[in-house]
């Protein structure tokens, strides 16, 4: 199924974070004579320095049917940075997983492949890591990067149906969203025994 940047403008609209669009928009224009980066950028492009690596983590833990993850992860972590301590907080970490990368692999983490990435997270204990956002390393990546990703997934419409929850909190769909047939299953083997 594919992800749209409308799905990611869904669950920050469920955030109460309006405006997202705007926002996305005015951070990938590149800076011109006449508007100089301000804001996020100036110590370094934001979208050139977390987006990256934000969108190849999502390549490791959404699943391999998600379509359209690149436009889906900038336009909700674009969104998601109109609170100056969630942004700096978020580039540390992808900073530190980025340095990680450099340290073990020579390159940077959205170089890797998804083998690679996935072995990374693992080595760090990301996969079994309590998010923390003030703790460890692999606390703060957790929290940051991976929970930050999950969370957009599960709750977009298009995330949720994928992963069979129709009608994810905060999507509106009142009570004729629960009085619908439940999504298709696969069908089970015939002649298969139950144990």
């Amino acid at each position: 199924m594919r992800l749209t940047r409308r799905d990611a403008l869904t669950v920050l609209a469920g955030l109460g974070i309006g405006g997202g669009g705007a926002v996305a928009v005015d951070r990938f224009d590149p800076p011109t004579a006449e508007r100089q980066p301000t804001g996020v950028g100036d110590d370094g492009d934001f979208s050139t320095d977390v987006l990256p690596t934000m969108v190849a983590a999502a390549a490791v833990v959404y699943p391999s049917e998600a379509t359209g993850v690149s436009e889906f992860v900038e336009t909700y972590v674009l969104g998601r940075t109109t609170e100056e301590d969630r942004t700096e907080a978020m580039r540390a970490a992808v900073t530190e997983l980025d340095s990680v990368a450099r340290d073990w692999y020579d390159v940077p983490f959205s170089d890797l492949s998804t083998e690679e990435r996935d072995s990374l997270l693992r080595e760090l204990g990301v996969d079994t890591a309590d998010p923390v956002p003030d703790g460890t390393i692999s606390e703060r990546i957790r929290f940051h990067v991976v929970n930050e990703l999950l969370y957009a997934f599960y709750a977009s419409p298009t995330g949720g149906r994928l992963v069979g929850i129709e009608n994810p909190i905060g999507h509106p769909g009142g009570v004729e969203s629960y009085q619908r047939e439940t999504m298709e299953t696969p069908a089970t083997e015939e002649g298969r025994e139950d144990e």
